[in-house]
């Protein structure tokens, strides 16, 4: 149960490939938080397969939902407002979850707030942190590498963003060259540990003052590097080939991610999205700030690094203290932009 002035939030997030529920009271305490994961569907194809997502999280969503409200210990009657993902993602698998919240929301008289999906990987950290403005927020994921300026809350500023290949993209690709399965990030990174960068490859750091990314340049030449040994008859070992491919890509994050810290003069600054579970990029973030005063680091949980509900409720809260609210038209949008709400 819930006091007069406890708010509480149901988020539903079904993007990609993981269908999720989950409830937040007053936009920082976790009361249930439900995944289920459909890795292992996905596994054998290499990749994420839109119309497989989408038939999971038809089959799903009712069953996580009513698994989150079994685990709060609540009911549709105690909630406050219903955040869902609007985009951007994969449009089937996201009309899923926006009709499923349209559904509940319609039929319970509860009101509907649309989220922006890496809006919720930003504010997964303030589920571990209370947000202090002004900050600045690496978003490291799949599809995404941006660095986002924030001076308050629903203010979201792109400073940078990837001309190509997100960092989580370049991964699994490389992960391919390798002959690893789907998701190969996590395999890279745990490879990159026990090897050395003893390779020299490019680290895209474009047009002074800039603080977008490049991987593809990257990306090209570790395939390169491979063929040629290939033609050679060498063999290059993988773990030197991971630990050198990651070595460049966390090169080029932390030093963009310092130097944006700097001109922006923030007070913190958040790691987001699901390369922020790379245990490469986080150590080496963390040892980086060690040395930064006056600004905080704000890593999440890996339960929060990955797509998950909590994060979207997290917004949602946001949202909802804000008096900002989607009506019955929401759509599922998968290439929606992160925008500046200064209301």
């Amino acid at each position: 149960m819930k006091s007069e002035k406890d708010q509480l939030i149901l988020g539903i997030e079904t993007s990609c490939d993981e269908t999720a529920v989950a409830l937040v009271r007053n936009g920082r305490e976790i009361i249930a938080n439900v995944v289920a994961s459909q890795i292992e569907s996905h596994k054998r194809f290499g990749g994420v397969v839109p119309e497989i997502a989408s038939r999971h999280h038809v089959e799903q969503v009712t069953l996580v939902l009513e698994e989150a409200l079994k685990q709060a210990g609540t009911a549709m009657e105690e909630i406050d407002g219903i955040a869902v993902t609007e985009g951007p993602g994969l449009v089937g698998a996201l009309l899923i979850g926006v009709n499923a919240a349209k559904a509940l929301a319609f039929a319970h008289d509860i009101p509907l707030l649309g989220v922006h999906h890496i809006a919720g990987h930003i504010y997964a950290n303030r589920l571990v942190k209370e947000m202090e403005f002004p900050l600045l927020s690496l978003v490291v994921s799949g599809g995404h590498t941006e660095l986002v300026y924030m001076k308050e809350h629903g203010h979201f500023e792109v400073i940078g963003e990837t001309r190509d290949d997100a960092a989580g993209e370049a991964y699994d690709k490389v992960a391919r060259v390798l002959n690893m399965p789907y998701p190969g990030g996590p395999h890279i990174d745990r490879l990159a540990h026990d090897g050395q960068p003893e390779l020299d490859l490019p680290r895209a750091w474009l047009e002074p003052g800039s603080y977008d990314f490049s991987f593809s340049g990257l990306k090209s030449a570790v395939i390169n590097t491979v063929h040629n040994a290939e033609q050679r008859g060498e063999k290059i070992a993988p773990e030197t080939l991971a630990a050198s491919f990651q070595a460049s890509v966390i090169d080029v994050l932390v030093t963009k991610t310092v130097q944006a810290a700097k001109e922006y003069k923030v007070k913190q600054v958040l790691l987001a999205g699901g390369v922020a579970a790379n245990k490469g990029l986080r150590t080496a973030l963390q040892e980086e700030f060690k040395k930064q005063e006056n600004v905080e680091l704000v890593i999440p949980p890996l339960s929060l690094c990955t797509d998950n509900a909590a994060m979207i409720a997290a917004v949602g809260s946001v949202m909802y203290e804000k008096g900002q609210r989607s009506d019955l038209t929401l759509n599922g949008n998968p290439g929606l932009e992160i925008t500046i709400h200064n209301d």
